[in-house]
């Protein structure tokens, strides 16, 4: 491993490691190590959450070893208990297949699947599918106690939580399927480390407690930290939900969104462990921010950053552009370029009307338009407006002459009113 980097060292300046098991770090300086993160496949798209274990692999990577994503076919259809409160809904066999194979193609988009440490991706499913339940309870169920399986906090929580419903015997098997995940690829695929976020830790260690005690083999584990915001909040969502890594969930516009309002106590936390930037890099980056905190220098570094690598170069300028719109520093030539995902994300929240689409073909008076769709209250109040040069349709300054027509509708749906800067309606057609 001479001329790589320390993986353990890596991830501690980054803030990314939580526990370690005694002898991890000496193994990685040691060889080139097969190690894996399981990934859920309970929906079609990763989101910012995933993040962490994608970066924690492709830190992996980077320093020499050759990471696995593990895609939970078998164990998507049983869901893990670990930081749940409530048993979930199972997926069917179809949808767990769909959604594996676009998160598939999302972590192609992170990793090196080429050269000698190329990654790959592994679906348990296969090796579970042929496993019968006689074969499983006789082979791995009674190489743990229901006494070890029982002092996991994951099992612990549940049983005496506060809702006192417990887990079903499903759930509780996920520990030792999980574990068999582990056995597996370490007795078939040569594999001696599992990372997961530290909520796994459980889970992993049952993998290498298998490990030993099936075959007297030694494995090892490590766990990075749960992401939360410094408020207490949890990361990943906004108001609107989930942040995810399809646009077609999250539009590139949104996603920008969400890294550029990061708060200054989060920023130097997220930008380490999101972003590829090295250490000084990024030292440099914060004796800027606090000279002029204002600026946002790690905000937009964070969040050009990320979206490029999630999305493209592309889409950050067309998010950038978008951003512009809502600030008032934009031309009506930007709008026209939005689409209409990207137009409905950036004035989310802002007042809305609707108006016939017939009466805009045929062509309608500027007070008419205001009054009718809801903007302005008064045939007064929209001729003094307009008396005053202050309302725009589509960033294009209007008169009291103004006739507004069919060629003027965004999207062929869409008016975009504006009075001074700040106070935007948008009429939808109908």
């Amino acid at each position: 491993m001479n001329g790589k980097k320390n993986y353990i060292e890596e991830l501690k300046w980054r803030r990314m490691l939580q526990d370690v098991m005694p002898g991890t770090e000496e193994l990685l300086q040691k060889e080139a190590v097969s190690g894996y993160i399981g990934f859920d496949p309970t929906a079609d798209s990763l989101g910012v959450g995933n993040m962490v274990q994608i970066m924690t692999l492709l830190h992996f990577q980077q320093c020499g070893h050759r990471p696995i994503a593990l895609i939970g076919g078998a164990t998507g259809m049983i869901g893990d208990p670990s930081g749940k409160s409530a048993e979930r809904n199972l997926l069917g066999e179809e949808q767990l297949r769909h959604n594996q194979a676009c998160q598939k193609k999302q972590l192609e988009k992170f990793l090196d699947f080429s050269g000698e440490n190329a990654a790959r991706i592994v679906n348990n499913y296969d090796w579970f599918k042929e496993f019968t339940f006689l074969d499983f309870i006789r082979d791995v169920g009674k190489r743990l106690t229901v006494n070890y399986m029982m002092a996991k906090d994951s099992v612990k929580n549940r049983i005496s939580g506060e809702d006192r419903e417990g887990m079903s015997f499903t759930e509780f098997t996920y520990q030792l399927i999980q574990g068999y995940d582990f056995y597996y690829l370490w007795k078939n695929q040569g594999v001696k480390l599992q990372m997961g976020g530290s909520d796994q830790w459980g889970n992993i260690t049952t993998g290498t407690e298998l490990i030993r005690r099936m075959d007297q083999g030694e494995a090892f584990a490590l766990t990075t930290p749960l992401i939360k915001k410094a408020d207490g909040t949890k990361f990943g969502k906004s108001e609107g939900g989930n942040i995810w890594l399809d646009p077609a969930r999250t539009s590139p516009y949104k996603f920008y969104q969400f890294w550029l309002n990061a708060t200054d106590s989060d920023v130097s936390n997220f930008i380490r462990i999101f972003t590829l930037k090295t250490q000084e890099e990024i030292e440099a980056l914060e004796a800027e921010h606090a000279i002029d905190p204002g600026k946002r220098v790690l905000q937009k570094a964070l969040a050009d950053d990320i979206t490029t690598r999630v999305h493209s170069a592309e889409d950050l300028e067309t998010a950038k552009a978008a951003s512009e719109i809502l600030f008032g520093r934009s031309t009506a030539e930007d709008l026209m370029k939005l689409s209409e995902g990207d137009f409905l994300d950036i004035f989310e929240g802002v007042p809305q009307g609707e108006f016939a689409k017939t009466e805009i073909e045929a062509g309608v008076g500027i007070i008419e338009l205001l009054v009718k769709s809801g903007f302005l209250s008064s045939n007064g109040e929209a001729r003094r407006a307009l008396q005053e040069n202050s309302i725009s349709i589509n960033k294009n300054k209007v008169t009291l002459e103004t006739t507004v027509g069919a060629d003027q509708l965004l999207k062929g749906k869409y008016l975009l009113l504006q009075r001074g800067k700040k106070n935007y309606f948008v009429v939808k057609t109908a």
